[in-house]
């Protein structure tokens, strides 16, 4: 592929702009400037440098990040900063959007991309894939409530009881909860059924895949082939 359709399709740009960037030296393969815009690369395994920062060539761009509260997962935020600007800016221009959504003060594992097929797959109700919390609760915990989450709750508008997979006491006031739905604040609502409020959420893990514990909020960082077997996905 040409150099400069390589860096268009990975959203540096118009190919006009793109062609300026490299002949300006700005992009190296391999600690090489390549000024020739034209240039026939070969994209298997290919890593390229704009400006110093290495890009891996990928067909879609898949990431995690970890999400801190005070960001709305919208490309068209209403009240707060998008989350998606915590993303250097040729990623934004792909076209990116968050599988899924937490709420602005809900933290931890967002995946983003810009692959319409995996956002379907890990969207899908059908699937049920789990989402793993860690909710921080104003009331202590009690066994009641562990159980009549366990068992179902009926919230508000809904036909069917919503149950959880899982829900562990860590102590007093966490408790860890498993869903397979996505529902319109679903954790908080869950909760709140049974006599409690969220004061604090954070999302754990998506399928097997958990928030990497080196990653510092507001951080991302290239989703790998292992990661998309954690999260039950052929690529």
């Amino acid at each position: 592929m040409q150099l400069e359709r390589i860096l268009q399709s990975h959203g540096f740009g118009t190919r006009k702009a793109c062609r300026a960037m490299i002949r300006h030296q700005r992009v190296a393969i391999a600690g090489t400037i390549h000024e020739d815009p034209f240039a026939e690369i070969a994209t298997d395994g290919l890593v390229f440098t704009v400006d110093g920062s290495d890009w891996p060539y990928c067909e879609f761009a898949s990431v995690v990040l970890n999400k801190p509260a005070g960001y709305e997962c919208s490309r068209k935020p209403q009240h707060h900063p998008s989350v998606l600007e915590l993303l250097p800016l040729p990623l934004r221009e792909r076209g990116v959007q968050p599988i899924g959504r937490l709420d602005e003060d809900t933290t931890g594992l967002l995946l983003i991309t810009d692959d319409g097929q995996l956002n379907h797959q890990l969207s899908s109700g059908k699937r049920k894939v789990p989402k793993v919390y860690l909710a921080t609760t104003k009331h202590p915990l009690d066994q009641e409530q562990l159980d009549h989450l366990l068992a179902g709750v009926l919230l508000a508008d809904e036909i069917e009881p919503v149950v959880a997979v899982a829900a562990e006491k860590i102590d007093d006031h966490h408790l860890r909860l498993t869903l397979t739905e996505g529902k319109y604040h679903q954790v908080k609502r869950m909760v709140a059924a049974v006599g409690n409020r969220v004061e604090a959420l954070h999302r754990e893990a998506l399928g097997e895949l958990s928030l990497p514990a080196d990653l510092q909020p507001g951080q991302w960082r290239w989703l790998t082939p292992a990661d998309f077997v954690l999260l039950g996905v052929t690529r």
